[in-house]
């Protein structure tokens, strides 16, 4: 009776087609997608924004620094940004430093 078992489950396993290796990389390539549209491409989207308005920044520009720092800008080289602050004081900070405008900062504050 056993052996009844085991020979038909062999039968049935050997009687299965074959899937295509192509049909089993499928879920691959549709997790790529979700990741790529919702992660890989949104970031490439905002780093692009940060760099248009890098290579935009003028003297006189209000700009807040990723470590929260406000300053208009006062002078502007190749890889630094000097800002002015409240009280007159100057500080440099990398150009790749700058976070935004300090204009769209405030009027998120407000909403």
């Amino acid at each position: 009776m056993f052996d009844l078992l085991i020979s038909s489950a062999h039968a049935q396993t050997a009687a299965a087609p074959q899937q295509s290796p192509f049909i089993s990389f499928i879920p691959f390539v549709l997790i790529f997608l979700v990741m790529y549209f919702l992660m890989i491409r949104p970031q490439k989207k905002r780093m692009q924004e940060e760099q248009n308005f890098i290579n935009k920044l003028a003297h006189g520009d209000e700009v807040y620094t990723k470590s929260g720092i406000l300053g208009k800008v006062t002078g502007i080289t190749e890889k630094v940004v000097t800002l002015e602050l409240d009280g007159g004081a100057k500080m440099k900070v990398l150009k790749s430093h700058v976070g935004g405008s300090a204009a769209s900062l405030l009027t998120e504050a407000k909403k």
